[in-house]
């Protein structure tokens, strides 16, 4: 038998703004004990028998960010392929992809287990159980879905309603009352969007149900980039076709349709992290109810999440409310009112506030930039590349730089000059002047970038030669 889990990694998680941004979505997002939550789920993956290979599906924009943080899991030697997104097109399309090319390495009887990114397990073992029953299911020919059995009625969450293992149907997201009924008469699950069957067998579901998706599908993978690594694959699905896939969930274009549905009914310690609220249980309460992260300080202050990135935080007098520090912006909530944290993200969308797109630390291929300080003329920088990373051949029509080399080596390029920089080094890039960064070193290179010109916007970059394909 040929196990393939398979790790959707999409969406801004724009309930969790200010910490999850468009360009730093949710997946990403570290937890108490300092793993990601998308670490998490490929460790989980990883604990199950029979792997043969994980995929992940993925944009392009966010493949060097994956990349790091599967790198950073020593443990875990699987072969890895990334499958590369042109642009989202829901569940049904990711899956689609997933399931082409699962039958196309591992053949048509590979049993495939799709797993949302940005959810936390607490039970372990359970949750291999209950693979391991939904696996049996696979082999035998069924589609099989986990359902987490409900604690408490939630109108944050999709449900399955179930005679015994028989799925009778999907129901959307329910009021309180509802969710009440369904809590109480024991045939209702959570849906976590957790799946395993056989690629043929959904590929087959999918030509019935939904073939205007899996035929774009198939287009886009025959006609897709490849690039292999050591135990690595990229696969840049094709734009052109993929784009032809209608946008539709999973659960509505194959599970709501099928006869071949079964529930695997389990209790896991499944938490989703779809809110503040979430995120707040995985912290331990107080004697007054407060969950608290980082440098907080509180008086009569109750039943409140509190989470400070890096600044101190006071309270006093307060209840029942969410408050999230991060070094560029501040959320504060009512606990009540987690849920419309959405509605202020597509707010800062919506009039082009870069705070829903980018954090003060923003990634790259090559590593990380932290912006320090800026004003109308001036602009400060922090730049960190990896050993090894190389910036863009660029230049700028409106600003010049100086790049002061804090610590490590960097190897600069400055019009017709190459410079090799060491710590307390410097060097002075005129507007107009083609130039290059690099790290040739082992260890992490750290420098201080000051800007000054009449315009400083990250647009304002001429990329002439690129080794990540950003030209």
């Amino acid at each position: 038998m040929k196990v393939v889990p398979v790790i959707i990694s999409g969406g801004a998680g724009s309930r969790l703004w200010p910490a999850s941004r468009q360009s730093h979505p949710k997946p990403f997002l570290k937890v108490a004990d300092g793993l990601s939550l998308i670490q998490h789920t490929v460790l989980r993956a990883a604990s199950m028998q029979h792997v043969v290979e994980l995929v992940t599906v993925t944009s392009t924009g966010h493949l060097f960010l994956t990349k790091d943080v599967f790198d950073e899991l020593d443990s875990v030697v699987l072969p890895r392929t990334f499958l590369l997104e042109p642009e989202g097109r829901d569940t049904a399309a990711a899956v689609a992809a997933a399931t082409v090319h699962a039958k196309a390495t591992q053949g048509p009887d590979a049993v495939l287990c799709v797993f949302p990114a940005d959810h936390m397990i607490g039970d372990l073992p359970a949750f291999q159980t209950a693979m391991n029953r939904a696996i049996e299911q696979a082999q035998q020919g069924r589609i099989a879905t986990l359902g987490i059995t409900p604690d408490r009625p939630d109108t944050a969450f999709g449900y399955i309603e179930a005679d015994g293992e028989k799925v009778v149907r999907f129901v959307e997201k329910p009021n309180a009352e509802t969710a009440k009924s369904y809590v109480a008469s024991k045939r209702f699950f959570w849906n976590a969007g957790i799946f395993c069957f056989k690629a043929q067998v959904l590929l087959d579901e999918m030509a019935a149900h939904c073939p205007q998706v899996i035929d774009a599908v198939l287009d886009s993978y025959d006609n897709a980039r490849v690039s292999h690594g050591e135990h690595v694959a990229s696969v840049e699905l094709s734009s052109e076709h993929f784009a032809m896939a209608p946008r539709i969930s999973l659960d509505h274009a194959v599970m709501e349709k099928t006869h071949n549905l079964a529930v695997v009914p389990c209790e896991m310690g499944w938490n989703d992290i779809g809110s503040w609220n979430a995120m707040a249980e995985l912290i331990a309460a107080d004697g007054s109810g407060n969950r608290i992260r980082g440098d907080v300080h509180v008086v009569d202050t109750v039943g409140s999440y509190i989470s400070s990135d890096k600044r101190v935080i006071g309270t006093v007098g307060i209840s029942d409310l969410v408050i999230v520090d991060s070094p560029d912006a501040l959320l504060v909530a009512s606990r009540d009112r987690v849920q419309d944290v959405k509605k202020l993200f597509e707010g800062l969308k919506a009039a082009g506030h870069e705070a829903h797109l980018l954090h003060s630390t923003v990634h790259r291929p090559w590593g990380t930039y932290t912006v320090l300080e800026e004003s109308e003329r001036f602009k400060i920088k922090r730049i960190e590349v990896k050993p090894g990373g190389r910036l863009s051949l660029q230049m700028h029509h409106h600003r010049s730089e100086h790049w002061v080399v804090v610590s490590g080596t960097a190897k600069i390029f400055n019009g017709d000059q190459e410079l090799l920089l060491t710590t307390n080094q410097s060097t002075y890039i005129p507007c107009g002047h083609k130039h290059r960064l690099e790290n040739p070193g082992n260890i992490g290179l750290v420098m201080i970038e000051v800007q000054s010109g009449e315009y400083l916007g990250e647009d304002d970059i001429v990329r002439l030669e690129d080794v990540y394909g950003r030209t």
